[in-house]
């Protein structure tokens, strides 16, 4: 696997800043000879990565139907985003994903086509959690690990990990400690790294927040996604707010099928926006789900609809 990249900007909590940043320079020290961590970071980001937006837009290749295929870039650009959520493959009953980027040419060709496209790899997802047990499942360390090498090696920050229906706390109380556990492992692993892994769960936001603190690590954060709380009958916007700027990594800006994002009336997204300033807030959105009722399969017009409308909100 390629040596250690430096990490592209984000927020870490105060409290934890020194420590985190001083745990990433010390590996990248370790492992990068010659080559300033800068370097290595302007050589491996893509230039979406030095967009002026404070919000940016992106979407998940597997939403698209393009899980790991090159094509995603491509399409995404065409649909109006600024970056693509690469997932990690399939994963069923393998020992790890299914991960076409563990091959060198491969990661090189993604790297290559996001610059050419000027788009960015927002993040990696390990959206097999979905449905895989990721408290009990003994091979989950390889995978973690699989994901972070992927990460280090294409100087992506952020990895999506869903706490899916066999394993999330708030559906299996009785797993919590497992969970916790194994993430209070790879918490100083992530750290290391220079990586975050955003959890996914549906844990109310003031759960979520005891969730995270006994994890303990700056490395472990809210990848939020808008439809747990709105599934589950929450405020969106007091949701927000209780987790706060520094807890939320990354957000899907997503609701169930039905409507496009403009038609929701679930979605006060003008009102989202105030929120996320006036918590100082910013980063990616991500387009998962949100499409028209009757028109699921259309992906071109669902993405683009959703990109244009939420670009028109939060980079007009």
């Amino acid at each position: 696997m390629d040596p250690l990249t430096s990490s592209s900007s984000g927020t870490v909590p105060a409290v934890n800043r020194r420590r985190f940043l001083g745990s990433s320079l010390a590996a990248g020290a370790a492992l990068i000879t010659g080559t300033s961590l800068r370097t290595r970071a302007q050589e491996s980001s893509t230039p979406a990565a030095r967009s002026p937006h404070r919000y940016r837009i992106g979407i998940c290749d597997w939403m698209i139907l393009q899980r790991q295929k090159i094509r995603a870039l491509q399409m995404s650009a065409e649909f109006g985003a600024d970056g693509v959520e690469v997932d990690m493959g399939s994963l069923g009953q393998r020992e790890t994903f299914e991960n076409a980027l563990a091959n060198p040419e491969t990661r090189k060709a993604f790297l290559d086509e996001a610059r050419k496209l000027n788009i960015e790899i927002c993040s990696l997802a390990m959206s097999g959690f979905y449905a895989q047990n990721f408290a009990t499942r003994p091979t989950v360390p390889r995978m973690i690990q699989d994901c972070i090498d992927t990460m280090t090696a294409m100087n992506v920050r952020v990895a999506f990990l869903p706490l899916g229906v066999t394993n999330d706390p708030a559906r299996h109380p009785e797993l919590r400690s497992a969970v916790v556990e194994r993430l209070k492992t790879f918490g100083p692993i992530a750290e290391r790294a220079g990586v975050i892994l955003g959890v996914e769960t549906e844990l109310e936001a003031a759960e979520q927040v005891k969730f995270l603190d006994e994890i303990g690590s700056p490395a472990v954060r809210s990848y939020f996604n808008f439809s747990n709380a709105l599934q589950n009958k929450r405020d969106l916007i007091a949701e927000l707010r209780t987790l706060g700027r520094e807890r939320i990594c990354q957000i899907h800006c997503t609701n169930q099928d039905g409507f496009l994002l403009k038609d929701d009336p679930a979605i006060d997204m003008p009102k989202v926006k105030e929120t996320l300033d006036d918590m100082g807030w910013k980063g990616w959105l991500v387009i998962e789900r949100s499409r028209k009722a009757g028109e699921g399969g259309n992906v071109r017009a669902n993405f683009s609809a959703n990109a244009a409308y939420l670009k028109s909100v939060f980079q007009s």
